[in-house]
């Protein structure tokens, strides 16, 4: 039953809520004029609010996006991931899987426009659902650039798991203000202390505790407002908020009022020390600090990104307990578009701001006082998705101006001019065409021929055959693909099958670039690469029910590890010119190709005309002639043209045709000698290609090239009395290493860590309530001594990849399947010894 807010509440400045808490409890009541229309109706920049939901995989991310479409009104029944018939997990191994597997974006208003008094606005909420497998962790590193904010989900009994520290990185790597919901505290094992103190020490963050779990004994019925200080509890089944007041509360529970008034207090301490506003509120009124101030305090701590305070909430999303509050924290903390740092953009060797690129644009020949030509648009591919019916879908963000259907843009990473035949609005698996696509707002468009993602897209005046050429190159950095780790090899049985083979590949690795493949020259198969195990088995359904391919065409193989090949010694210079004629046309190019091992100390003094990619740093030095002071050539398109033969060349190393990994790559290209006018891009790309393929070939006659492997950090829980054999089998028969095993009950929060900024974090003055049980635990304890209940340590190591990609299964039938692994990315790291000579029988 809903309870109004008393006048003690109205004296500390809450006046308001009772009527937003009212708009909360009967949105799903009186919501039911949600139209298409109405969500594609373009909002004002400072009311949208583009965030993602990023979390360890089964964490809750799709369960409490449900519950987000269902309590805006976007949708009128609750889908369930076990039931297969959520709104965001469509594909049909998302569903049969029960997990997800490609970033999906949904769009909704909150608070619903139907329950909002009349002159005020609903915020449009672009939300991104992403993949919680590490094996699609460049899923979630496309889509995390172009967001403005995240709500990072952990799970309330497992805590801070491997893969959430990843994307909590990637996020910090981007500057995106992030909120923690602490999900599944209804369930047994749930511990909301431990799980705030593991983001405290592991996340490196100051949590600030906006809401505290509300337990009726060892029931989760709600949450406790901290900042207003009032009690929600909510209905399980169809998630209807009662608001409790404080004086109810106070006569019905006094000691979670107490507990409720020690949580606000130390939120506004710790907020007091850092915030000024607060500050002078604090010593003025004491502890009567108004909702308002407490709720721009923390805005103004967390916008930057820099994750040094993180707003936490609680709740249950299964059981629809928590969510309208945290779509409140979503509109209420997290930034608008305009509200985030200025767009960065890449000229040449440098990143610079938009503006500050503008005010260094050259002005036009003969007319040096003159402003540059303006650019309409600047825009960001990515993400490319091949819907089908629809054909290739680039899904974009524009960052400045506006693009329409007649736009005539410039990709700048692909030097071509591209027209869009539809500009769409994107709602899970469906699309739903728009006229235009404004700043801040993200959309798909179709009919683009080159892009790719990471591309940048800018628009000018007038339509233009050339871009100008201060605006030729500019463009928005992409993000970094990660180095492939497995394998499958596809050997068609005809050419026809081959070729239709091909042409699925390549549709297939322009949708997601961390798939790669080539034809080995050896053998003539075809060989696809990808992040691991279930990236490649769902990238082999993909060839098979989307692009028709028929399995019985081709052989195709078992995933298999994909080893790398690395120097042991540097390379004498290698000088080859390339003067044959490409496509009927004659010409000469040449560079000098120096290779040697990569060390750390290379990144240390990374060059700005440096570039890393795929575990190596390529650097190409073109040195300016003495007698003139420009170049017959524009220095930016050879240099990527060297580039992009230099990457070829380490492709396939000499020993096993696997990628090159960890070289230091040197490229010199004299203008005077290396050039001449007839030469093509084709030329200088040919000429760096086969430079390293001569120095790689005579390291190996040399023999110093040996073989990397890819590692994996392994976590096992699991008994007891199973884990001496289990680290037997890792350390003798796996070739990997333990590094740490612990019981869960003996994690050390009391010490202190370094935060972001150099801020030290001591845990033992990080406020967290106490869990109801924490008063009985050691009755607990002293039962499973006796009661024969089966004791669980935590086995943390490394090891080859290969042993553990398939390592589950063995794990069941050692621990009688009372286990869990989970399973980190690690580093490519040399094999020697007994590996090594197994390695080369197999080649």
């Amino acid at each position: 039953m809903f309870t109004t807010i008393s006048s003690h509440a109205c004296r500390h400045g809450q006046g308001k809520l009772s009527l937003r808490l009212f708009v909360l409890r009967n949105a799903r009541l009186s919501n039911r004029s949600y139209t298409t229309e109405h969500a594609h109706h373009e909002a004002r920049i400072e009311n949208i609010r583009n965030i993602g939901i990023i979390a360890h995989v089964d964490a809750g991310k799709t369960t409490t996006t449900e519950r987000m479409l269902y309590h805006s009104g976007r949708t009128r029944h609750i889908g369930n991931v076990d039931h297969g018939n959520t709104t965001t997990d469509f594909l049909p191994m998302e569903r049969e899987r029960g997990i997800t597997i490609q970033s999906a974006a949904v769009t909704f208003q909150w608070p619903p426009k139907s329950v909002l008094p009349s002159g005020q606005e609903s915020k449009t909420i672009n939300l991104i659902d992403t993949p919680g497998h590490q094996d699609f962790r460049y899923e979630v590193d496309r889509c995390l650039p172009i967001l403005d904010g995240a709500v990072c989900i952990m799970d309330g009994v497992k805590g801070v798991e491997t893969h959430t520290e990843r994307v909590w990185q990637s996020a910090h790597l981007s500057n995106i203000p992030r909120l923690l919901y602490v999900n599944k505290l209804d369930r047994d094992g749930a511990s909301f202390k431990r799980a705030v103190q593991e983001a405290a020490a592991r996340l490196k963050t100051w949590p600030l505790l906006c809401q505290i779990p509300w337990w009726q004994k060892d029931d989760f019925v709600g949450v406790i407002d901290v900042i207003h200080e009032v009690g929600l509890r909510f209905s399980k089944t169809s998630g209807a908020m009662a608001v409790v007041t404080k004086d109810t509360l106070a006569t019905h529970n006094p000691a979670l009022k107490d507990e409720m008034e020690k949580a606000r207090l130390q939120l506004i301490d710790k907020l007091s020390d850092h915030d000024e506003a607060i500050m002078e509120e604090y010593l003025e009124h004491d502890i009567n600090v108004s909702a308002g101030t407490i709720k721009k305090a923390i805005r103004r701590l967390i916008i930057d990104g820099k994750a040094r305070f993180t707003p936490v909430f609680a709740g249950s999303s299964l059981t629809n307990i928590g969510v309208q509050p945290l779509l409140e924290a979503v509109v209420d903390y997290l930034p608008n578009p305009s509200e985030r740092p200025e767009l960065r953009v890449m000229t040449g060797s440098k990143t610079v701001t938009f503006s500050e690129f503008m005010e260094m644009a050259p002005k036009k020949k003969g007319a040096p006082h003159q402003k540059p030509e303006p650019v309409l648009s600047v825009s960001h591919v990515f993400k490319v998705v091949d819907s089908g019916a629809r054909g290739l879908m680039s899904w974009v963000r524009t960052y400045h101006g506006s693009l329409s259907r007649s736009s005539h843009m410039w990709n700048s990473n692909m030097h071509v001019f591209e027209k869009p035949q539809n500009i769409m609005h994107v709602s899970a698996k469906d699309y739903h065409d728009i006229p235009t696509l404004s700043t801040g707002h993200i959309g798909a468009m179709t009919g683009l021929k080159q892009a790719r993602t990471g591309d940048t897209l800018l628009t000018f005046p007038g339509h233009q055959t050339q871009a100008p050429e201060a605006y030729r190159s500019v463009r928005i950095k992409a993000p970094e693909t990660p180095p492939a780790v497995a394998f499958i090899s596809i050997e068609p049985y005809t050419k026809t099958a081959g070729d239709k083979i091909v042409d699925a590949l390549q549709r297939l690795s322009r949708e997601d670039p961390s798939i790669r493949w080539h034809k080995d020259e050896r053998s003539e198969q075809l060989i696809l690469s990808g992040m691991g195990l279930l990236h490649l088995e769902i990238a082999q359904d993909r060839l098979l029910t989307h692009y028709k391919i028929e399995k019985e065409t081709a052989i195709w193989g078992d995933i298999e590890v994909e080893y790398s090949e690395c120097l042991f010694a540097p390379t004498r210079p290698h000088y080859h010119e390339y003067d044959r004629a490409l496509r009927g046309v004659a010409g000469r190019a040449a560079c000098t190709v120096l290779l040697e091992p990569l060390e750390a100390c290379h990144h240390d003094t990374l060059l700005e005309s440096s570039v890393e990619r795929d575990g190596n740093i390529i650097h190409v030095s073109i040195p300016l002639p003495e007698d003139t002071d420009e170049l017959p050539f524009d220095t930016e398109t050879v240099r990527q043209q060297l580039f992009n033969g230099a990457i070829a060349g380490l492709s396939r190393g000499p020993r096993r045709s696997a990628p090159v990994r960890k070289c230091h790559v040197h490229i010199t290209f004299d203008p005077e000698k290396d050039w001449s006018k007839n030469s093509t891009g084709g030329h200088i790309t040919n000429a760096a290609l086969f430079a390293v393929r001569a120095a790689l070939k005579e390291a190996h006659e040399n023999a110093q090239v040996g073989i990397l492997e890819p590692f994996t950090n392994f976590t096992i829980h699991c008994p007891e009395e199973a884990s001496h054999a289990i680290q037997h089998d890792i350390s003798s028969a796996r070739g990997g290493q333990v590094m740490e095993v612990r019981k869960p009950e003996e994690e050390d929060y009391s010490g202190s860590v370094d935060g972001k900024a150099g801020e030290r974090i001591d845990l033992t003055k990080v406020y967290v309530p106490p869990d109801p049980y924490e008063g009985v635990q050691s009755l607990r304890d002293e039962g499973k001594k006796t009661s024969g209940s089966v004791r669980m340590l935590h086995i943390m190591g490394k090891a080859p990849l290969k042993e553990m990609m398939k390592y589950d299964g063995h794990l069941r039938s050692m621990t009688g399947g009372r286990h869990t692994l989970t399973l980190d990315p690690g580093e490519f790291e040399l094999v020697t010894g007994p590996r090594e000579k197994a390695l080369a029988l197999d080649s």
